[in-house]
């Protein structure tokens, strides 16, 4: 439990409240999974505006949750932001997926979800 995730920060917001965290880890699955797709499409197929909008929707929930990569996810998000087109991405977007496919995997099992 809490390996490639924390709760410390959502217990704080919940105010320790169990069905509210879990409410907050059900989110999570639900919305995170689905950026992380749109963010990996976008920085494959160079497109820039998407993979800032992705990223930039991800932060709060991966600050949230401290998966331990905000500022590689925010490495992403600027290199769409200003197009950097001289730079590879992509180790620093496989860091961020790799962490969220690990607190997926984990969130759905602590959670039963």
């Amino acid at each position: 439990m809490e390996q490639h995730y924390k709760l410390f920060r959502v217990r704080e917001l919940a105010d320790n409240d169990e069905d509210f965290i879990k409410t907050l880890a059900e989110t999570f699955l639900e919305e995170v999974p689905e950026d992380a797709e749109r963010l990996k499409k976008a920085v494959a197929e160079g497109d820039y505006f998407n993979a800032y909008q992705a990223a930039h929707k991800m932060k709060p929930t991966i600050d949230l949750f401290e998966l331990g990569v905000l500022d590689i996810l925010i490495e992403v998000q600027d290199w769409g932001k200003f197009e950097k087109r001289d730079m590879d991405i992509t180790p620093q977007l496989k860091i961020v997926i790799d962490a969220v496919d690990h607190a997926i995997v984990e969130i759905r099992s602590d959670f039963n979800l």
